[in-house]
């Protein structure tokens, strides 16, 4: 295990995940970290509306995710399901361009609807998908998964900075840009199956490999609901995760682009998003090797910490240099958050069920947590501003962090899963 962890790009399962994560954050990203943009900027809707369509958004995600976490757990690392998500996201051009846009403006609340539905199964229930098999895969193969997900934080980066171009072009143009990226990656995942599955099992490691043989039962996935423990994280992740999209996605960019004249705000934050996503690569792939040190638990906390500085100050800061600086903490927090919240549950949960562990303790909790504060949050936003908005966020996830204290479990108490290894 250790060989392969330090010869990664000789893994074939490492290139083969590392690919197929690039590929989808790539074509995520060139629409994603413009869609806030798109909503107020092109369809010109307030922060009310846009809170309302993240809401649904939220709320079809949700369901979604329960129901992509229960095939993925019976599927273990198959990737069927993720080729029908890829060929669904080669859909995402036509769907803005001719249905999408067109029946927000024509029937609001039918395009929120139809926009959540076809939004959740293409893409916001798929990212934590992909993730998961790529972390199945790591637990499997023997590389880890910080490093892999790295090259997904990497596509992201590079989406974020084209988009930036063809935004100011025409903002239809990230759309099909996404979709054909998902053409690649569906004719990548098509082509990579039957190659990768026997270069894999060559290495595989076999005590992992027989925990992950056996499918979880529909009883067993349902069970991870009585778990106290899964329950106190979720009440976590809505009081902090929660504002990942609440403030970056749906607030911060419009914050970001009035520093500036017309265009310039687009191109400027296109350049941003990218700086900010590739620091988070790099992060990723350094966080599996802090959690090895300082611990899962403190990697956690450590991650709270830097959240509550990030969004309090942009709440403070009233130069575009200072919010820019503050706007860069958003990579070390994401990969705090993302590799040590699955590396908490592999840690104390059973890892038959991580898929569906994952999606609900983090994703669906994270979904949770946007349907109770988007649209109330938008109305604040019009009322007051948005650096007071800011401070009030920072101050809710302050209440998270406090809480975090006396639910996280230490790395040696209640180890249940796969035990942390300091080498």
């Amino acid at each position: 295990m250790a060989t392969e962890r330090t010869n990664a790009f000789k893994n074939p399962c490492y290139r083969s995940s590392s690919l197929i994560i690039l590929l989808f954050f790539t074509g995520w990203g060139i629409w994603w970290s413009f869609f806030q943009i798109w909503l107020t900027g092109t369809l010109h809707f307030s922060g009310a509306e846009v809170g309302t369509i993240y809401s649904f958004n939220s709320a079809a995600t949700l369901v979604v995710m329960f129901l992509y976490g229960a095939i993925q757990d019976h599927l273990g690392i198959r990737r069927t399901l993720l080729i029908v998500c890829a060929a669904l996201q080669m859909l995402l051009g036509p769907f803005f361009t001719w249905i999408y846009a067109p029946l927000l403006h024509g029937s609001f609340y039918a395009g929120t609807v139809i926009g959540a539905v076809y939004l959740s199964f293409a893409f916001l229930a798929a990212s934590p998908t992909f993730e998961a098999v790529t972390e199945r895969f790591s637990r499997r193969f023997g590389f880890e998964y910080g490093q892999a997900r790295a090259w997904g934080s990497f596509g992201y980066a590079l989406s974020a900075l084209a988009a930036g171009l063809l935004f100011v072009v025409s903002p239809y143009l990230v759309f099909w840009a996404s979709s054909a990226i998902a053409t690649v990656l569906l004719v990548v995942m098509i082509c990579d199956g039957a190659s990768s599955r026997a270069s894999c099992a060559r290495i595989s490691d076999g005590r992992e490999s027989e925990q992950n043989r056996t499918t979880p039962s529909l009883r067993e996935i349902l069970s991870v609901f009585k778990l106290r423990a899964l329950w106190q994280i979720i009440a976590y992740i809505i009081l902090s995760w929660t504002f990942y999209t609440v403030f970056d996605q749906q607030m911060f960019p419009d914050f970001y682009t009035k520093f500036f004249n017309g265009s310039t705000g687009q191109a400027m934050y296109g350049a941003l998003n990218s700086l900010e996503v590739l620091l988070e690569a790099l992060m990723m792939a350094c966080v599996p090797w802090l959690m090895r040190r300082a611990g899962v638990r403190r990697t956690l906390l450590l991650g709270v910490v830097i959240m509550i500085v990030r969004i309090g100050g942009c709440g403070l800061v009233t130069n575009p240099v200072g919010v820019s600086l503050i706007k860069l903490l958003h990579a070390p927090e994401t990969a705090l958050f993302v590799v040590g919240l699955f590396r908490y549950f592999t840690l104390h949960f059973d890892t038959k069920v991580s898929a569906t562990l994952y999606m609900v303790g983090f994703q669906i909790a994270a979904q949770i947590g946007q349907i109770i504060f988007s649209t109330p949050l938008g109305a604040v936003r019009d009322g007051i501003g948005y650096s007071s908005t800011f401070l009030l966020i920072a101050g809710i996830v302050a209440v998270a962090g406090i809480y975090a204290l006396f639910i996280l479990k230490r790395d040696d108490q209640d180890v249940e899963g796969q035990p942390l290894s300091t080498k």
